[in-house]
C-alpha cells in the first residue's frame, strides 16, 4: 500500500496541555481519508501537523516516505495543499484571481505568470465547474460556491495531496453534498490523496474511503466506513449510544443517536 502520510508516536502539547498523544496512523495514497471525533478531539491539530502549520512535540510525520522536517516550504507546497477553517480573506478578489494564487509555489512573488500558469488556473476552474462566475468577486458568492473556488485554488496549486479542515462546517445539507462530491471526484479521477476533517459521521462514511477517529487526542478507531459504522465503535468515538440502519440507496449503513 502506497502511503501519502504516515505518523508515528505523534504527540502535541501546548502550554502544558496534551492535545495529541501517541498517534500512529497511515493515510493511503489515492484515498479520501476522514478525521472524525468530538470537538477538541485533536482532529484539526493533527491536520495542521500534516500541513506543517504545527510542529509535533514528540514522534514523527512523513509525506511520501520523507520526514516533513526535510521539506523546504516551496517544495512541500508543490506537493501538499492546505485549506484551513478560516477563509475570511480573498473577498476583494475575483475567483480567477483567487485561483491564480495557487500558482505561487511555482513562480514565487517575483516570478513571471506564465502561459502554463494560466492553463493550470483555467483547468482548475473547469474542474470545479465555476466557469460561469469566474469573474465575480469572491465576497459575492454563496457558501458552496466559495468553497468550490478555494478548492479550485488548491487544484491550480497542482498538489498531489489536499488537506481540508471542515470545508462543509458552515454549509447547508445541499452544499455539503455538492462540496464533498466534488472533493471525492477530484481525488478519484485525478489520483489525488485527500485528508479531510469532518463532524458528520454519515457524510464521512458516504464520501470517504477510510475514517480515522480521535477522542481526547488519541486514536480510538480506524478503518473503512463499514468498520466504523458499528454501534460499539460509534459509542467509543462519541460517548453516546448509537445505532445503525441499512439504507437501500447507499453502500453503507446510516448512524443515529438513540
Amino acid at each position: 500500500m502506497t502511503k501519502a502520510f504516515t505518523v508515528q508516536n505523534l504527540g502535541l502539547s501546548i502550554d502544558g496541555n496534551a492535545i495529541l498523544s501517541d498517534v500512529g496512523l497511515d493515510f493511503p495514497a489515492g484515498e479520501v481519508v476522514a478525521l472524525v471525533g468530538h470537538n477538541g478531539s485533536g482532529k484539526s491539530s493533527l491536520l495542521k501537523i500534516l500541513a506543517r502549520q504545527l510542529t509535533p512535540t514528540t514522534g514523527s510525520a512523513a509525506y511520501a516516505g520523507r520526514d516533513l522536517k526535510q521539506y523546504d516550504g516551496r517544495d512541500f507546497a508543490r506537493s501538499v495543499a492546505y485549506l484551513p477553517q478560516d477563509l475570511s480573506t480573498g473577498s476583494d478578489m475575483t475567483i480567477r484571481e483567487l485561483v491564480a494564487c495557487g500558482r505561487y509555489p511555482w513562480h514565487g512573488a517575483l516570478g513571471r505568470f506564465s502561459d502554463l500558469d494560466r492553463q493550470k488556473v483555467e483547468a482548475a476552474i473547469e474542474a470545479t465547474h465555476i466557469e460561469r462566475f469566474a469573474d465575480r468577486m469572491v465576497g459575492t458568492l454563496s457558501g458552496g460556491e466559495r468553497q468550490r473556488a478555494w478548492i479550485a485554488m488548491l487544484i491550480a496549486q497542482d498538489a498531489h495531496c489536499l488537506l481540508l479542515d471542515e470545508p462543509t462546517a458552515a454549509l447547508d445539507i445541499a452544499h455539503q453534498i455538492e462540496v464533498l462530491s466534488l472533493v471525492r471526484r477530484l481525488a478519484h479521477e485525478g489520483g489525488r490523496s485527500v485528508v479531510i476533517v469532518l463532524h458528520d459521521i454519515n457524510m464521512a462514511a458516504r464520501f470517504c474511503d477510510r475514517i480515522h477517529a480521535l477522542k481526547g487526542g488519541r486514536v480510538v478507531a480506524s478503518g473503512t466506513p463499514d468498520d466504523i459504522l458499528v454501534p460499539d465503535v460509534l459509542q467509543t468515538i462519541y460517548g453516546i449510544d448509537m445505532d445503525v440502519i441499512a439504507a437501500s440507496n447507499l453502500s453503507h449503513p446510516l448512524a443515529y443517536a438513540r
